[in-house]
């Protein structure tokens, strides 16, 4: 029996299969809302056959973006056109839905990567980037404004006032962003985080944005609904964040009620060296859950469905999230069931494409 096929529950969602569509950034937003492209983009994941679709990096702030182009919960007019993509897959697909949400910090205000990814020139209407320190990501950035006792607090607020849309909306999942760079893993790392208040210094220090910002979410998120994290398990330098550091964090995440670890790993400094191969980072994600004792998901090139399976029966993590194997085939789902021997929901319009409901084909195939 497949167990990457099989059924897993978080609180009181029960997803039906471990196969995650990861979290996407699509630059195709319009002052964050969602447009048409994202209606195809996620609906034809919701109709692939995956447990769970997860909506891309969303910014809680409209400074928060990373980019002109990217999606956004700050506004009523973000809520409206994303409930929209929302309520398409509901009606049509088969796959639980979750919303990544962050905050891009001193990684805002660039290109969108096809065009180039640089920071915004004066002409291209750029904003105030924040951070934990005035330290800018890599020497042609933009300088940050370190975030004071004010800024923070709208940082948080901006996070709970995005959750609650995301509850209205109705996600089943939440995941909120600590990963790859962004404005909380600032505050995480001692190489962007050289604070010397509460927020800075020490580890303990270091996790108090991270671990205020996940109890202010959890308390206005639904308890029978699953909210996790995703963290850059490592920051790949010297002197930087460790995977010891983030079972540390996940610890103390789990005493707050979070339901999962979503871990990937570097993001936060252009002079970090790592070795890229299939399932690189899958090493991570089990340690975190023998160590820290809570359900993780596996990313990070994972692309055959074997490799998956073996991925989860094995233990190393509870579920897998893939991305660029579902922009190449978003049917990757159905074809992993079919090789695994295992089943994968189809729409009902859908159904009859299922090879058991017109065996002769694949029997004559199989002659041959």
């Amino acid at each position: 029996m497949s167990q990457l096929f099989t059924p897993f529950t978080l609180r009181g969602l029960t997803l039906d299969n471990r196969v995650m569509v990861s979290p996407m950034c699509q630059y195709q937003a319009e002052d964050g809302c969602a447009t048409d492209w994202h209606d195809l983009h996620l609906g034809q994941f919701a109709m692939g056959g995956n447990g769970l679709v997860m909506v891309e990096a969303t910014a809680v702030t409209r400074t928060g973006r990373i980019t002109h182009k990217c999606l956004g919960l700050y506004s009523d007019a973000n809520e409206r056109a994303l409930r929209r993509s929302v309520d398409i897959c509901r009606r049509y697909g088969t796959g639980k839905l979750g919303i990544q949400l962050g905050h891009a910090g001193r990684k805002a205000s660039v290109q969108p990567p096809a065009d180039g990814g640089a920071p915004l020139s004066a002409a291209e209407d750029p904003w105030t980037t924040y951070s934990a320190s005035a330290l800018p990501f890599a020497p042609n950035y933009h300088v940050p404004v370190a975030l004071d006792k004010d800024g923070i607090a709208r940082i948080k607020q901006g996070f709970v006032d995005a959750v609650r849309r995301a509850e209205r909306i109705g996600f089943d999942l939440v995941e909120l962003h600590m990963a790859h760079g962004y404005l909380i893993h600032q505050f995480l790392s001692p190489i962007s985080n050289q604070r010397s208040d509460e927020y800075g210094g020490s580890l303990a220090n270091r996790l108090r944005l991270a671990l205020e910002i996940f109890a202010a979410c959890r308390t206005v998120w639904p308890s029978d609904k699953p909210m996790g994290v995703r963290v850059s398990a490592t920051d790949y330098v010297e002197g930087g964040w460790t995977v010891d550091d983030t079972v540390i964090l996940a610890k103390e995440l789990k005493k707050l009620g979070c339901d999962f670890i979503d871990v990937s790993s570097g993001g936060l400094d252009p002079r970090q060296k790592l070795s890229l191969g299939p399932g690189y980072q899958v090493p991570n994600a089990e340690k975190i859950r023998r160590e820290a004792g809570i359900a993780t998901i596996a990313v990070g090139m994972i692309v055959d469905p074997h490799q998956a399976e073996r991925i989860v029966s094995t233990g190393q993590a509870d579920m897998v999230a893939l991305a660029r194997a579902m922009m190449l085939n978003p049917r990757w789902a159905w074809e992993a069931a079919q090789q695994l021997h295992a089943d994968a929901p189809l729409p009902p319009n859908y159904a009859r494409a299922h090879p058991k409901n017109w065996p002769q084909a694949f029997e004559k195939k199989a002659a041959e």
